[in-house]
């Protein structure tokens, strides 16, 4: 059975990334892509779904979570980079064993090197190759001498075959069991054993080993030197350092796309079927970190970014997308795999996103945002890129009344969703500050008229007097059947975003409202829903279209962080805060949503939403400068 979503450390060499769990064992790895079919599953099924193991052989268990009495195991990144780290604790001895795939060197390798530290430790492999989501069990054989395997006892090989993929494994020797390759072997104090994982295309020749030493001090040297120009001044810069590692790693370094996860269909709720593949660039989710890697001296990123985008949605602004793939794939059809069970046997495990056809307004919001801030960052317009955000905003003037699914991606009925219209709004007003404040050409008067018609539109439609509250949707103010709160399933913690883009200040009287509203319905645990998905009175009603039930949504709860610290609440954007911070895993990873009463994170990880969120609030918090006010604070957090 797969371990507990946190248990899962990320090793990454921004092209894809590798799951790592606290047992030793990779469970989740794709090569060469973060979107490519898995070489390991074990994430979502068991290990003979694929799974690399690598442990003391007094650690094995069938309890991976507990291992035997005297063992033990701590683990951390070394510094500010991607190279795991994992002390071994046995009756026998120490052992290091140190995980990470390098950087920059134009191919696809894992390294696992063991340490001895005292004492002789026994190590097991276990090995377990599927290609294919684990359709595929390859043809394996032993390396020889003229391809590549050296001399001595930790020079063997196995070569490893299936279709079009092909992997290199070298180290102690392997023996075949049952579908599947196992060694042991003994390391002894200051004695290194290093094992390599090379994939490369069938039909081409097996890549020969690399240099470890040199590819450690390299990717070391890489992550560090990224890191160190992170701009970020504050009592939570290590965790916002670590978050911004997690967007870079999850950035594809040749083609600039942004994935919003390193996983698919890892559940939202244990055994539920809100399993989605994240494995693809958002134009919102980049967009969003587009920002804040903008806010924080990354302006080559910012660059990076820009060209990937243009060359996603060049062609007819009618065609655009919400999401593409890496290099800008437009076909990404949502299929269920059956050879996959699924985490803990959360079914289904899709491949894909159906949402990719969906019409969501607020997008073209987020990218003209986005690309504001990059101008106002020094990033200069070219021929290219300001006619084609004219002419995304020639699509927006003339689509901009069509009801979307809204930033939830809702799989129910299209409405007139009150964020959408704000990021129209957004689109606009970015519009007219292009040409008003960089000078660049365009309708100056017919897009400052649909911005302030927009604005009207929302004031008359997307707030509601009675309830002194902004709307999730247009008309959304039905009686759900409680007397404290009319209308409260309709409540949405997305309208935190209207402070974000300007369109009320945190203070406005009307956005104060809305938080109220937002404490009294969605708060669940101190932690905050995206939207309800249940209901009293229609326990099967839900605006999604989907089932009901899901758990506290973590880019939410940081959403309200940063509206308590912008407002004057900064006791309130603390506490909080540190609440949420205890929910991040031992290396500083969190994923979509989180499990309270279970004490579990839930959803795909490591989240991009939720890591470029924690920045943001923190940066709110180190800010300091809100506007001081006496707001109520009746609305007491359920901590």
């Amino acid at each position: 059975m797969a371990l507990n979503i946190e248990d899962y450390a990320l090793i990454s060499d921004c092209h894809t990334a590798a799951l790592v769990g606290r047992d030793g064992s990779i469970d989740w790895l794709c090569l060469p892509r973060y979107d490519s079919a898995s070489m390991f599953g074990a994430l979502l099924g068991d290990p003979n779904h694929g799974r690399w193991q690598l442990a003391p052989t007094s650690a094995l268990t069938t309890d991976a979570a507990a291992p035997p009495a005297g063992t033990t195991a701590t683990r951390a990144y070394r510094g500010t980079t991607f190279i795991l780290t994992t002390v071994w604790t046995t009756p026998a001895g120490r052992v290091e064993v140190t995980d990470f795939m390098p950087h920059g060197n134009g191919r696809a390798d894992v390294v696992r090197r063991v340490r001895g530290i005292s004492g002789t430790v026994e190590m097991t492999q276990d090995l377990r190759i599927r290609f294919g989501y684990a359709t595929s069990v390859p043809w394996v054989r032993q390396l020889d001498h003229s391809e590549g395997a050296s001399p001595g006892p930790h020079g063997h090989g196995l070569i490893a075959v299936a279709g079009p993929d092909a992997i290199v494994v070298r180290g102690p020797k392997m023996h075949a069991d049952d579908h599947r390759h196992r060694s042991t072997f003994t390391v002894t104090a200051n004695e290194t054993v290093d094992i390599q994982l090379a994939w490369y295309p069938s039909h081409q020749p097996i890549p020969f080993p690399i240099d470890v030493d040199a590819a450690l001090r390299t990717t070391a040297a890489w992550w560090e030197g990224w890191a160190r120009t992170c701009s970020h001044d504050g009592p939570l810069r290590d965790q916002v350092v670590r978050s911004m590692l997690v967007l870079r790693a999850l950035t594809h370094e040749e083609t600039g796309g942004i994935v919003a996860a390193a996983t698919t269909s890892l559940p939202e709720q244990a055994g539920g079927v809100r399993n989605w593949d994240y494995r693809y660039v958002w134009l919102r989710d980049a967009s969003l970190t587009l920002e804040v890697l903008l806010s924080h001296g990354y302006a080559e990123e910012a660059e990076e970014w820009r060209a990937w985008l243009l060359r996603a949605i060049a062609g007819d602004p009618n065609d655009v997308q919400i999401m593409y793939g890496l290099s800008g794939e437009r076909y990404l059809p949502e299929r269920s795999l059956t050879s996959l069970p699924g985490h803990r046997g959360a079914a289904p495990v899709r491949v894909g996103n159906g949402a990719v056809d969906q019409f969501q307004s607020d997008v073209i919001g987020e990218v003209m945002v986005a690309l504001h801030s990059a101008r106002a960052a020094g990033v200069t317009e070219t021929k290219f890129s300001w006619p084609l955000q004219r002419a995304l905003m020639k699509f927006l003037e003339d689509n901009w009344r069509r009801p979307d699914q809204g930033i939830w991606e809702v799989r129910g009925p299209a409405r007139h969703f009150t964020h959408s219209r704000v990021m129209v709004w957004a689109a606009f007003d970015r519009a007219v500050r292009g040409i008003t404040e960089c000078g660049l050409p365009g309708p100056l008067e017919r897009w400052t008229a649909l911005r302030d018609e927009v604005r009207r539109d929302i004031d008359e439609n997307g707030f509601n007097t009675e309830l002194n509250s902004f709307t999730q949707y247009y008309g959304s103010t039905e009686d759900s059947g409680s007397t404290e709160d009319p209308g409260s399933t309709e409540a949405d913690a997305a309208l935190l975003v209207l402070a974000q883009v300007g369109f009320c200040a945190p203070t406005d009287p009307r956005m104060l409202g809305t938080v109220a509203r937002l404490e009294r319905t969605l708060l669940r645990h101190g932690l905050l829903l995206r939207y309800r998905t249940d209901s009293e009175t229609q326990p099967d009603a839900t605006v999604d279209g989907l089932p009901p039930g899901e758990h506290p949504f973590l880019a939410c709860s940081f959403w309200l962080v940063e509206q308590y610290a912008r407002s004057g609440r900064a006791d309130d954007a603390n506490a909080l805060m540190s609440r949420l911070l205890g929910f991040v895993n031992d290396v500083g990873l969190i994923s979509e949503e989180y499990d309270v009463p279970g004490g579990h994170q839930m959803g795909n990880t490591p989240q991009a939403l939720s890591h470029l969120a924690l920045v943001r609030a923190a940066d709110a918090i180190a800010a300091g400068a809100a506007p001081q006010m006496t707001t109520s604070t009746d609305q007491h957090l359920l901590l």
